[in-house]
C-alpha cells in the first residue's frame, strides 16, 4: 500500500511510543492530539498537540501550532510521519470525522484508544474515502 518493504508501515521508537501513550492518558477524558515525525516510517519525534476544541469525542490542531512544528520537523531533517489522537471511550477505529479531516495520506494516522485497562493502538492509511489497516511496531534501539 504505502511501498514499504519492511514487515511494518510504521515503526515507533520506543520513547516516542511511551510520550505519545503518555500524552493521551494525560488528557483523559478529553481527545488528545499530535504529530510524529522521523524517516523511513520510523516515528522519532512526538509532536504533543493542544486540541482546540477541548473535546472528549473530536479533535482539532491550531493552524499556527502545526506551522511551527512542521518547520521544527523540517530543522530535524525529518518528515511527517504520523498523526496520533486518542479515542477516550471508543475503539480505536477511524470515525467517520476522522476520515473526513484526514489530509495527509502520506502519513500512518494512529488511534489510542483507552476504553480498556491498557491503551490499544491501532494505525491507519486514509484515502479518502477509503481505510487501509497498517502494521505497526516498536523499534528495539
Amino acid at each position: 500500500m504505502r511501498g514499504i518493504t519492511s514487515d511494518y508501515d510504521l515503526v515507533f521508537h520506543p520513547d516516542v511510543y511511551t510520550a505519545m501513550i503518555d500524552h493521551c492518558l494525560r488528557e483523559k477524558p478529553l481527545e488528545a492530539c499530535g504529530l510524529l515525525s522521523g524517516k523511513d516510517q520510523t516515528a522519532f519525534t512526538c509532536w504533543p498537540m493542544t486540541n482546540i476544541l477541548h473535546s472528549h469525542n473530536a479533535f482539532e490542531m491550531d493552524t499556527g501550532e502545526i506551522e511551527d512544528v512542521f518547520r521544527k520537523i523540517r530543522e530535524k531533517e525529518e518528515q511527517l510521519v504520523g498523526i496520533y489522537h486518542s479515542h477516550p471511550t471508543a475503539p480505536p477505529n477511524p470515525s467517520l470525522e476522522d476520515i473526513a479531516h484526514a489530509n495527509y495520506p502520506e502519513a500512518a494516522y494512529v488511534i489510542i484508544s483507552l476504553s480498556d485497562r491498557s491503551p490499544n493502538v491501532r494505525c491507519f492509511q486514509i484515502l479518502k474515502p477509503r481505510v487501509f489497516p497498517l502494521l505497526h511496531g516498536i523499534s528495539r534501539y
